[in-house]
């Protein structure tokens, strides 16, 4: 069993699998629906307190499920569930693949290649829609990679919605390739930089799988 299924910590909620970090805003949803739930059948008020509450509910375990995967072959896979939203060269000769989360894509991000987590840096910025060119300046998680590839450099971007991001690893940890690596709550932006000579072998408008679609070309 690959090294990401073994190691990866989830909070679980009556057997299904969801992000860790999940449960801070799991909890308080679910423990109402139950409540309105249970009182449903004593209150007219409680059970239409419980339809919405339980809807939400629902929502949130969809939007914090974390399936397992089996990670592809490949020297560059996908570190996010999504759609490309851009394809761009960078001024140091790499390339910027930037790769958009809807609300109802899985929301955990996995590492592209095998390394070592050089640095983990929390940005401060704002909260404009991912899709947005100023996004670029929004609250974000930078991550470094040493790898076979050289210095491997993703970042995951906050969104209108999605205010928190949750990495999973510490500076100087070991990953393999498709281990999980970080939560982005409700969907925003990945974007990962490729090395200089490696070729991009997705598209903008491509959906993508972490951890499945491989974004690289020999």
């Amino acid at each position: 069993m690959p090294h990401s299924q073994t190691s990866a910590h989830r909070d679980s909620l009556s057997g299904v699998r969801l992000a860790r970090g999940a449960s801070p805003w799991l909890l308080p949803t679910v423990a109402t629906a139950a409540l309105s739930l249970a009182r449903a059948r004593r209150s007219r008020r409680a059970a239409a307190i419980a339809v919405p509450t339980t809807a939400l509910a629902a929502g949130m375990l969809w939007f914090f499920r974390d399936p397992e995967r089996e990670i592809a072959q490949g020297r560059v896979i996908s570190p996010a569930d999504g759609v490309v939203q851009s394809i761009m060269p960078w001024k140091d000769g790499r390339t910027r693949v930037a790769i958009f989360m809807s609300p109802l894509n899985v929301h955990v991000n996995r590492a592209p290649l095998a390394g070592t987590v050089t640095s983990v840096e929390h940005v401060p910025g704002g909260f404009v829609p991912a899709f947005n060119k100023e996004s670029e300046n929004n609250e974000r998680v930078v991550w470094h990679f040493d790898t076979e590839l050289g210095d491997i450099e993703m970042v995951q971007i906050a969104g209108a919605v999605a205010r928190r991001i949750v990495p999973y690893l510490p500076q100087g940890t070991k990953v393999e390739q498709g281990e999980r690596i970080g939560l982005i709550r409700f969907g925003s932006r990945v974007d990962i930089y490729l090395p200089e000579g490696v070729e991009v072998d997705v598209e903008v408008g491509q959906v993508t799988t972490a951890g499945v679609t491989r974004i690289d070309r020999d």
